[in-house]
């Protein structure tokens, strides 16, 4: 057990590129709920050019954007639910947590509402992808640790270096925590080849 344990960690630390976890096959009339803050909202892109939207034309399958800018990780767990019921996605892509930690909400309740936001998609057989959004930092961007935590814990697909990389790149940024229609062009083809590799697309 803790053999297996500290294999899956190791893998997440150096970036394997065989994801650990593999997905269903998506039909091609599957439903991809994108759901979280401004980042998944798109707040610095232009129209059509938020990471739901350039998504949803390299999958070919219908990306829902429901993203609401400034929006803590509370408030998307009291607002996930009736989504998942309403949309029934395949599929949801959560990026959440950015504002908890601009606000500084502590780690601990930011984690606990990302892996209740999880629950209630695992609960309904939706299978679940998450963002790592990097801690406020002037150098070396890395996703807060409780991503990876959650990722392991919760035995869920992650990509924990995609943000820090863009919001590390001056040139796909808009301003300081938001990326431009390059930064979320770069988001979208990244998650389109994560979800090749698992299987999922």
């Amino acid at each position: 057990m803790k053999k297996s344990f500290l294999l899956v960690f190791l893998l997440f630390l150096t970036g394997c590129d065989t994801p650990i976890i593999s997905l269903a096959k998506l039909p091609y009339n599957a439903v991809i709920l994108a759901f979280g803050d401004s980042l998944t909202y798109g707040v610095g892109a232009t129209p059509e050019h938020d990471y739901p939207a350039v998504l949803a034309g390299l999958a070919a399958r219908e990306v829902i954007n429901e993203g609401v800018p400034g929006e803590i990780s509370s408030e998307g767990l009291n607002r996930l639910p009736a989504l998942l019921d309403e949309y029934q996605p395949n599929l949801l892509i959560l990026i959440h947590g950015g504002n908890d930690l601009l606000r500084k909400i502590p780690n601990a309740q930011t984690a606990d509402n990302l892996k209740k936001m999880i629950a209630e998609a695992q609960n309904r057989h939706i299978a679940v992808v998450m963002l790592g959004v990097p801690k406020p930092e002037l150098f070396d961007l890395k996703s807060a640790e409780f991503y990876q935590l959650i990722a392991i814990d919760q035995h869920i697909l992650a990509d924990l270096d995609t943000l820090p990389e863009i919001l590390s790149d001056q040139h796909l940024k808009s301003d300081t925590i938001h990326p431009n229609d390059e930064g979320y062009q770069l988001m979208a083809v990244n998650l389109f080849n994560l979800l090749k590799r698992a299987g999922a697309l």
